[in-house]
């Protein structure tokens, strides 16, 4: 379940990512609140720019995040994971989501 960018803007939020995941789920070992996509590679200076202007705006209001440069990112930008945002240049194989709020299922996409 997820509330898209434009529900959120109807709720009130200026600034949004993408998708809000309405359960978090875990990738690579972390939890994701919500993913934000950029059509772009991220290199040194764009990624310094969204996370002052975006990415730590969202960590703030909806906890730690995804953010995916489909074009590749420079690999160390990748180093804010421990503070909640994660770096992928696709969307993530392996997800762990939580259901009934007791059991962990796997699921994978191809």
């Amino acid at each position: 379940l997820s509330v898209n960018e434009t529900q959120l803007r109807a709720m009130g939020y200026d600034k949004t990512p993408d998708i809000i995941l309405e359960v978090p789920v875990a990738v690579e070992g972390h939890i994701i609140h919500w993913i934000e996509s950029k059509a772009s590679f991220g290199d040194d200076h764009s990624h310094r720019n969204y996370l002052n202007e975006q990415f730590w705006s969202y960590w703030n209001r909806f906890g730690p995040g995804l953010v995916i440069y489909w074009y590749g990112f420079i690999g160390e930008l990748d180093c804010q994971r421990d503070r909640g945002i994660l770096l992928k240049d696709c969307f993530p194989t392996d997800i762990v989501t939580l259901c009934h709020a007791t059991t962990f299922i796997k699921w994978k996409c191809v």
